[in-house]
């Protein structure tokens, strides 16, 4: 299944938009440069995350994601996962999307995720 949506961004602050039937979820990356905050900052991405109702967050990448899928665990996002590379997160994005679901993909751009979405949509895949 390739469907995705780009669209999962909250309406207005605090009360995301909801998919009839279909599932948020967020496939999330490193935040690049951020110095001695790093850590801070990506499990403050995480508790977001649980705050906004997502369903799934997918963590791609090293120590920083993991900080950011536990923080989204603890903080009650249902569903985690941690993987190391953007074909890892494709792959298992396409063994679990449903019709209706929501895919919002997001990291800093030496992350590269836009390789994700562009093989969940069925576009080649650039960046290498």
């Amino acid at each position: 299944m390739t469907e995705a949506d780009a669209s999962v961004a909250p309406q207005t602050a605090g009360d995301p938009a909801q998919p009839e039937g279909g599932r948020l979820i967020a496939v999330l990356g490193e935040m690049l440069e951020l110095g001695d905050e790093a850590v801070d900052a990506h499990r403050e991405v995480g508790r977001m995350a649980g705050e906004f109702g997502i369903d799934m967050v997918i963590g791609v990448g090293g120590e920083l994601v993991k900080q950011l899928v536990l923080s989204a665990g603890a903080a009650g996002v249902p569903d985690i996962a941690l993987v190391a590379d953007n074909e890892t997160a494709a792959t298992l994005l396409e063994e679990i999307l449903r019709p209706g679901d929501k895919v919002l993909v997001k990291a800093s751009r030496g992350g590269m995720l836009w390789q994700v979405a562009q093989r969940l949509t069925g576009q080649p895949v650039t960046g290498f």
